[in-house]
């Protein structure tokens, strides 16, 4: 059976370097027209508490600047990666606060 590669994975020949045709277009929505969820998970983190923010469509850069901002109002560290934020800890109705102060449509799924 023949692997098939993800868009993100194809590879552009390119006589002067890296391309940006190698680059995934993501859009950089306002944050009124986007949808996340926060979610609180202890799977595979060693028995550590995560809360888990979903479902973002910007760019990376924004995003690590939205990451940066979170992580100083709740005081504890995290991280983003692609299209989710982690921040450190069980940060679920603070974080609702900040994203709906900030213009997003959050909602915090699961529960306990």
């Amino acid at each position: 059976m023949a692997k098939q590669s993800k868009p993100s994975e194809r590879k552009v020949w390119s006589e002067f370097g890296d391309s940006p045709a190698t680059e995934r277009a993501v859009p950089d929505l306002p944050p009124s027209q986007q949808e996340v969820r926060i979610q609180v998970s202890r799977k595979g983190r060693g028995g550590k508490t995560v809360t888990v923010i979903t479902g973002f469509q910007h760019k990376l850069e924004t995003l690590t600047n939205l990451a940066k901002t979170l992580k100083a109002q709740c005081g504890t560290g995290g991280t983003a990666k692609e299209t989710t934020i982690e921040i450190q800890g069980d940060h679920a109705q603070k974080l609702l606060q900040i994203l709906v102060g900030l213009g997003y449509k959050a909602k915090v799924s699961g529960g306990k």
